[in-house]
């Protein structure tokens, strides 16, 4: 039986490292699915890239995914573990796409989560527990990423919140919300 993990998480609060750790223990081949656009104009964001790629095993297989996870997850086959890092960058890589191209690529990425036979580990972000954004592109991201988090919780195995320098298995300490809008 795969395993499907969600790891969840304010901004600098370990989730990566929780889920590389994660994906480590799970004794098959990692690829590491980076959905983060590289952006030589941005020396700042090319090194939270670097900083990342740098603290993967070497023996990892890293993919750059900005846009067809779905087909991506689709295509592998056991046995092998998908770290996708993260949702939040891959839903901003989507933010140009209409509601119902939207609704539609969401859709999807869920089915293929729930039909998908290797094990996956994602990394979310969650954007909404400070101010909501003062323009629409802001409240867009905010709203589809944490729209996504809620449902994708609802269907892996494991949630897991990182936060204050601690890992909180939410699966075991908390109550799933039957439901989902």
């Amino acid at each position: 039986m795969p395993k499907h993990i969600l790891v969840t998480g304010p901004s600098r609060s370990g989730k990566s490292e929780w889920a590389e750790t994660l994906a480590d223990k799970v004794n098959q081949p990692v690829i590491y699915v980076a959905t983060a656009q590289e952006n030589p104009d941005d020396p700042e964001w090319q090194e939270r890239i670097e900083k990342h790629r740098l603290r993967r095993p070497s023996h990892w297989q890293t993919l750059s995914v900005p846009h067809d996870l779905s087909i991506t997850i689709e295509q592998i086959k056991p046995p092998c573990c998908l770290l996708v890092d993260s949702l939040g960058t891959w839903v901003a890589n989507e933010l140009e796409q209409d509601e119902a191209s939207w609704q539609a690529i969401a859709s999807k990425l869920l089915t293929t989560v729930q039909k998908s036979s290797v094990d996956l580990i994602f990394v979310a972000e969650e954007t909404g527990w400070g101010v909501v954004p003062a323009y629409p592109l802001g409240r867009l991201f905010r709203d589809r990423l944490g729209h996504l988090t809620r449902q994708l919780g609802t269907i892996v195995d494991t949630t897991y919140l990182v936060t204050g320098g601690h890992v909180l298995n939410l699966s075991l300490l908390g109550e799933p919300l039957t439901n989902i809008e």
